[in-house]
This record gives C-alpha cells, sequence and structure tokens, in this order.
C-alpha cells in the first residue's frame, strides 16, 4: 500500500491528491500535523529514498524558519536532523509519497508518475 502523508490546507498537496485520484492510485492518506512520522519512519524513509536529508525538510515553512535551521542544520548529526523532523510534521516537506520501493517528498509530476506508472 502507498502512503500519501499530507497537510491537507497546503495547495502543493491538494494538487497531489487530485493527481492521485485522477490516475487511479490507492493510497492511504496521512495528516502530517495530527499524525507526524516517527523517528523509525523517517529513518527508514531516509534510507530508503536515496536523496540528501535536507530534502526532508520544508524550508519555505514558518517553524524550519523560526528555528533558524538554514544556519544549524549543516552543523548537526544525521540523527539529530531526524530527531527534529520526527518532532515537528511541519517540519517534513510535504507532500510525502512512500511506496515499497521509494520515498519522495514535495510533489513534482514527472516523478510521481515515474515512479508510480511503471
Amino acid at each position: 500500500m502507498i502512503l500519501f502523508l499530507e497537510y491537507p490546507p497546503c495547495s502543493t498537496c491538494q494538487k497531489a491528491r487530485a493527481w492521485l485520484d485522477g490516475h487511479g492510485v490507492e493510497y492511504a492518506a496521512r495528516h502530517i500535523k495530527e499524525e507526524k512520522p516517527t523517528l523509525e519512519e523517517l529513518s527508514d524513509w531516509y534510507a530508503k529514498s536515496g536523496m540528501p536529508l535536507k530534502r526532508f525538510f520544508n524550508t519555505s515553512g514558518l517553524v524550519y524558519k523560526g528555528l533558524g535551521l538554514k544556519d544549524r542544520l549543516p552543523a548537526m548529526t544525521e540523527e539529530e536532523q531526524l530527531r527534529l523532523l520526527a518532532s515537528d510534521g511541519m517540519l517534513v516537506k510535504r507532500p510525502v509519497l512512500v511506496t515499497e520501493d521509494t520515498v519522495l517528498t514535495g510533489f513534482r509530476e514527472k516523478e510521481w508518475a515515474d515512479a508510480l506508472m511503471k
């Protein structure tokens, strides 16, 4: 089953949900703020994604900016960054799409099509 983590008021999440629905993709939706990702989930997704850990951060979000993470992240270990991500779902780049094979952050239609329309 595909897991779709979203923040429903987010317009990008709304576009991603509409794209999934329009392409008949079955998924389980999860509200990223109400049911934030756990440290274990984030560690697994990061390893599976092959992406830099920075791509998991919502760098345009108020929480990210409020904590001054642009300057703080480079000095933090991966473990510290993962723990920080797990502390607040609003720090996580959204939407997040988790399949058996891959993890995608943000919504880029071509990337999602490549991952899901095999």
